[in-house]
């Protein structure tokens, strides 16, 4: 593997996961307000801890590479979800390009499903690769 390859996938997870992190960070401290946005759009209040929970347990797990393919595919599944929930109304342009964005970043959630942290990552160190559907 070539240093771009290697430098290319820790790298990579640190911007695809940055902003779950931030995000998960800026619901804590904007807590009543997202509260208040998620109910107005049909989804229980209750749910926001395990939001927050995910965006940033998720975000960081991926960013050191650690359970990178379970943390992955919940991330891609939570972005699948919040695309159809808040992002799903085509008429209004810029919720058509959130709705986009979302399904995108879940497409390079699944790459990381798929073929998993890469070389500099805790995957590797520590033994705690989670296989699923066959890849270990």
């Amino acid at each position: 593997m070539s240093t771009i390859q290697h430098l290319a996938a820790p790298v990579g997870r640190v911007l695809i996961s940055l902003m779950f992190v931030v995000s998960g960070v800026n619901k804590i401290s904007g807590y009543t307000g997202t509260q208040g946005y998620m109910e107005a759009m049909g989804v229980p209040g209750e749910l926001l801890p395990l939001v927050i929970a995910l965006e940033i347990g998720g975000g960081l797990a991926i960013i050191v590479g650690w359970q990178t393919r379970l943390a992955a595919l919940a991330l891609a599944g939570f972005s699948l979800l919040s695309a159809l929930m808040f992002h799903a109304n085509f008429a209004d342009q810029m919720q058509m390009i959130m709705f986009m964005k979302n399904v995108s970043i879940a497409g390079g959630f699944l790459f990381l499903v798929a073929h998993g942290a890469g070389e500099y990552a805790l995957d590797n160190r520590t033994g705690s690769r989670v296989a699923l559907a066959g890849n270990a």
